[in-house]
């Protein structure tokens, strides 16, 4: 071929390779725009969790905004993002809790593992968050009670809206000791209660009254524990897929620990 003509040839190279690299340019286009596509779809598609919660800071609380703060919220957003889920967080008193648990208005519940009124309507999760300690605290100087004769005539300061275990409720509701309960609705009433000798004794968790104990500036106070509470995922037989949902947070959560994560709460 003359010299000439093999120069126009491969003059004309660029011409031919444009339509291709326009096909390959619409192809990378087509291909992010459905990619974008999907995960719009899967975000908008994903399963949300009605979380419910009572009031037990610093573990888990409601901030001035209303939003669910503490450790152990943080950890239900991050197993459950891992599990695949969004979470939407509801307060609720411990009653309205338990009876949301039980017609499924309510899918999760961080919280105590073993409640007799729950068992035939949740699924409990097996990895235990944390461990929290249900203790009867006196004042200084006073002995350290006999459970249960020296509870006997004497007045009792307990949490409004929280529950307890078949063992204590016998302990409250006997009436040979003829107990005067005194409730209050938050720990730091509580403990002025007892400083102020207007009850003998506080029944409460010590992760709350610890915090509530620095606020006041008070000193330590002696106790007597109880029970120790192990804190599970506990899921509402009535969600749908109760049991894909317990597996998928047990999973998530081993998958976290497995990887080095920091899963750890405070425990007393």
């Amino acid at each position: 071929m003359p010299h000439g003509q093999q120069r126009n040839a491969c003059a004309c190279l660029p011409d031919q390779r444009k339509p291709v690299i326009d096909l390959l340019k619409a192809f990378f286009q087509l291909a992010v725009a459905l990619l974008c596509s999907l995960s719009a779809v899967a975000i908008a598609s994903q399963r949300i969790l009605n979380v419910g919660y009572y009031e037990f800071a610093p573990a888990i609380y409601t901030d001035a905004h209303g939003t669910a703060r503490g450790e152990l919220a943080e950890l239900t957003r991050r197993v459950a993002r891992q599990a695949g889920y969004g979470v939407h967080f509801r307060a609720l008193p411990g009653a309205r809790l338990y009876a949301a648990l039980e017609n499924g208005s309510i899918d999760l519940w961080p919280g105590a593992q073993g409640k007799p009124e729950l068992a035939a309507h949740t699924l409990e999760g097996r990895h235990t968050l944390s461990q929290i300690n249900l203790n009867l605290y006196h004042r200084a100087g006073t002995p350290v009670p006999r459970i249960p004769d020296d509870l006997a005539g004497k007045a009792l300061i307990l949490i409004g809206g929280y529950s307890y275990w078949p063992n204590i409720n016998a302990i409250l509701e006997n009436p040979a000791l003829d107990l005067r309960l005194l409730r209050t609705s938050n720990h730091l009433s509580a403990l002025e209660m007892l400083r102020r000798k207007r009850g003998d004794y506080l029944l409460d968790y010590q992760i709350p009254v610890e915090q509530a104990r620095q606020r006041l500036n008070m000193e330590e106070l002696p106790y007597l524990r109880l029970t120790q509470v192990p804190i599970h995922f506990i899921v509402s037989r009535h969600a749908q897929d109760a049991e894909a949902i317990v597996e998928a947070l047990d999973q998530a959560y081993e998958t976290l620990r497995q990887a080095g994560e920091d899963l750890s709460l405070p425990s007393d």
